[in-house]
């Protein structure tokens, strides 16, 4: 995620300022300069992370406890369903079965600070700001997408105790077969539910990959496709090879996500939450995961804070510690926010056993 200020006439002047010797003028335009930056990070967060693409958001007020009427988001056809949330930052996500009634939702505050030197602001290095701004942005960006992560794929791992994943046997190679049995699988996973009826039935509408996966993929457009040697239709083909890596196929979009694929980090993450079911075997170091999620559920929720004064979801504010003698100057920003998985049915995986 890159961040980069214009310069122009404006912003020179309000960064020089900021590396002003007199107290009240520097802290003036910090004040304004943490103003400007708060929504504009805010918005980098939403469009840089690949969560934001799971997560619909649910802003509530800060200093404000929020829940969630979980009767609004499931038909009714069950007695009691299992959500999985985690209660601070970088805890293990966990399960919690519930009625259908308002859902106390945990939240936590993640936040981020930065300093420099004031003689970079006094000589107008807007290079050197935009670049405090970025890693107190990046820094703020890892830590969402773990914990956002992490409740997806505790998610996976204990939906219907594991049999939510396609277990590709003897196989690290993704096919089209793969893809078929897992929205059959899908299928079948939704209509066993009490109460549910064909309208209620969803799919798959976005698989997450490894790098190694794509690859797979965008061989499609130039070998046969080995189950019952079927060919793909050239249209198909051709859109693979455009594309550099087919966008969609079966209806499925296709993301390409590097903490995912043998011994990475979302990989060895999802070894980590696996139980005792036929997930047992998965080995991080030699299998991988594939992740699918159904968003026409909503079914994955990002209760987030909203500020009272400027409304936005991401807070900055200049950071008062240091003295006058040290000549420097600082950033802090944060923002408080939980996940939560509100249905089983709307994950499930393709595991590439090696097996």
């Amino acid at each position: 995620m890159k961040l980069k200020l214009k310069n122009t006439p404006e912003q020179v002047e309000l960064i020089k300022a900021m590396g002003s010797r007199d107290a009240t003028v520097a802290r003036e335009a910090s004040e304004a300069f943490a103003a400007f930056i708060g929504p504009v990070v805010s918005k980098v967060l939403l469009a840089a992370g690949t969560a934001s693409t799971i997560y619909s958001d649910l802003a509530y007020d800060e200093d404000d406890n929020p829940s969630i009427p979980l009767d609004l988001w499931h038909d009714g056809g069950e007695d009691f369903i299992t959500t999985w949330s985690q209660s601070v930052a970088g805890g293990l996500p966990t399960s919690n079965v519930e009625g259908f009634a308002e859902m106390k939702v945990a939240t936590y505050r993640l936040d981020s600070a930065v300093s420099m030197l004031k003689r970079y602001a006094r000589r107008a290095r807007l290079d050197v700001v935009s670049k405090a701004v970025e890693r107190m942005a990046n820094e703020v960006l890892v830590k969402q997408e773990r914990n956002a992560w992490a409740v997806v794929l505790k998610a996976l791992a204990e939906a219907n105790s594991g049999t939510n994943v396609v277990n590709a046997t003897s196989s690290t190679t993704l096919t089209l077969n793969h893809l078929n049995s897992l929205l059959t699988l899908v299928k079948r996973i939704n209509t066993s539910y009490a109460g549910t009826t064909t309208a209620d039935v969803y799919g798959v509408t976005d698989l997450f990959v490894s790098p190694e996966v794509k690859a797979d993929i965008r061989k499609f457009a130039y070998n046969n496709v080995t189950n019952n040697t079927t060919d793909l239709p050239a249209g198909v083909r051709e859109e693979i090879y455009r594309n550099a890596g087919a966008q969609e196929i079966f209806g499925i979009a296709i993301h390409e996500l590097v903490e995912l694929g043998v011994d990475k980090k979302y990989n060895k993450l999802f070894a980590e939450f696996k139980g005792s079911g036929p997930l047992t075997s998965f080995a991080s170091n030699a299998d991988q995961i594939l992740v699918g999620v159904d968003l026409t559920k909503d079914s994955f929720v990002r209760p987030v804070a909203r500020n009272a004064e400027t409304g936005g979801t991401f807070t900055a504010q200049p950071d008062d510690q240091f003295l006058a003698r040290a000549d420097k100057m600082g950033f802090y920003g944060s923002l408080e926010e939980g996940r939560v998985c509100l249905d089983g049915r709307a994950v499930a995986g393709i595991w590439l056993n090696a097996a």
